[in-house]
């Protein structure tokens, strides 16, 4: 249950107005996944400003996501005490991170789809589930996947990450019980058209218990699949 200020919160959300952003500074109380910054298509100084709202005003883990290196530089400049993922391009301040419960195991089908599997994973950690990662075990060499498997069915949710044809998700929705979250990576050469195959194919399995996010959406993967992890840890 939220505690008392918690539901005054709840009543009345805050918003903190910077002029050119409105912060919903009770996100995380009212959904259990504080507001996240998009930091791709904003001016920098825009995303060192309203990260350095979000540390000032709440209580919430910080969480960037989609920042370069010019737009990390300028939190860093203005914030201390965030750590980063180049690779995730993410940056993040814990605050108040749920002791661990439940896991994840995350599947990419090759070494091409690591910044999607990263964003997945930070997220999942920050959310506070344990997190299994498998990586490069693509249908190109089926018999990879093997090696995965322990991982995949004693977890609670399984995240697969995978372009070009992404006929992984498909393979590890019949070999696991878990909920299948796939995430359709903007890997592969020409047709591939920047993930939209991949999305159609995921889109189109045949395998029970697979749900598919947007193209290369680590972070809403990583929401849906922490929920569901640690509900079926309690």
């Amino acid at each position: 249950m939220p505690a008392d200020d918690d539901v005054e919160r709840l009543a009345v959300p805050p918003i903190l107005d910077l002029g050119f952003a409105r912060l919903d500074t009770a996100r995380g109380v009212r959904q259990g996944v504080p507001e996240a910054v998009l930091a791709e298509g904003k001016r920098p100084e825009h995303v060192a400003a309203i990260v350095a709202g979000l540390v000032e005003e709440g209580s919430e883990t910080v969480i960037v996501t989609r920042a370069d290196e010019v737009a990390r530089a300028a939190v860093r400049a203005a914030v201390d005490g965030l750590e980063e993922d180049a690779e995730a391009r993410m940056m993040w301040l814990r605050r108040g991170v749920p002791q661990p419960a439940g896991t994840v195991a995350i599947v990419s089908a090759g070494t091409s789809d690591g910044a999607v599997v990263r964003e997945v994973a930070v997220t999942c950690e920050l959310l506070g589930t344990n997190v299994a990662i498998q990586q490069d075990v693509g249908v190109a060499g089926l018999h990879r996947l093997a090696v995965a498997l322990p991982d995949l069915r004693a977890a609670d949710c399984v995240v697969v990450a995978a372009g070009q044809d992404a006929a992984l998700a498909s393979v590890v929705g019949g070999l696991v019980a878990a909920p299948v979250i796939a995430v359709p990576t903007s890997v592969g050469y020409g047709v591939a058209s920047g993930g939209q195959v991949a999305l159609m194919s995921m889109l189109a399995s045949c395998a029970p218990g697979v749900a598919v996010v947007n193209i290369d959406d680590g972070f809403g993967a990583a929401t849906v699949a922490s929920r569901i992890a640690r509900a079926a840890a309690r």
